[in-house]
């Protein structure tokens, strides 16, 4: 993993997220999202978990964000939903944000040992799709089971609210 790619592109993710929720136009905040998961993506294929780094391309970066911008252009991003509080209320989160972060970037002070040791080789292993598929259907049959049923709600609702509409 060179260390320099990861600070570029981990400032890229983080910048572009603070982006989505500092936009006002749904718009740019949909593309600032587009730039975070690519960033990520190129992450995930630093830490050579490829399969991972490939589904965060295919799923979130091209089917999840085509479904984010038909909705955005269907709900008319031209009208301002914003409300005047907006950026009183950004200015309170940013303080228990800014020290939240603070503290995780303490924890990475450069006299402590970040080495990964034992966990090199479960780090190869991990981004392969036979270990990912393995894990998911048996550790986290539930978890997944129950999110399959969460996401068919969802779809189901859509349809509902789309049909009250047409």
């Amino acid at each position: 993993m060179d260390f320099p790619i990861f600070i570029v592109f981990g400032g890229l993710a983080l910048g572009a997220a603070i982006s989505v929720v500092a936009q006002r136009r749904a718009i740019y905040s949909a593309l600032s999202l587009l730039i975070c998961l690519g960033a990520l993506a190129v992450l995930f294929a630093q830490l050579s978990a490829t399969f991972i780094a490939m589904i965060q391309i295919i799923v979130y970066a091209g089917a999840i964000m085509v479904l984010f911008l038909t909705v955005v252009m269907l709900l008319d991003p031209r009208s301002d939903l914003s409300s005047p509080n907006r950026a009183r209320f950004v200015s309170y989160a940013a303080i228990p944000l800014a020290l939240a972060l603070g503290l995780i970037l303490l924890q990475a002070v450069p006299g402590k040992d970040v080495s990964l040791g034992s966990q090199t080789a479960n780090l190869a292993a991990a981004g392969r799709a036979e270990e990912v598929g393995r894990v998911l259907f048996s550790k986290f049959l539930l978890p997944f089971e129950a999110t399959s049923i969460l996401i068919l709600v969802a779809i189901l609702g859509a349809v509902v609210l789309a049909k009250r509409k047409l």
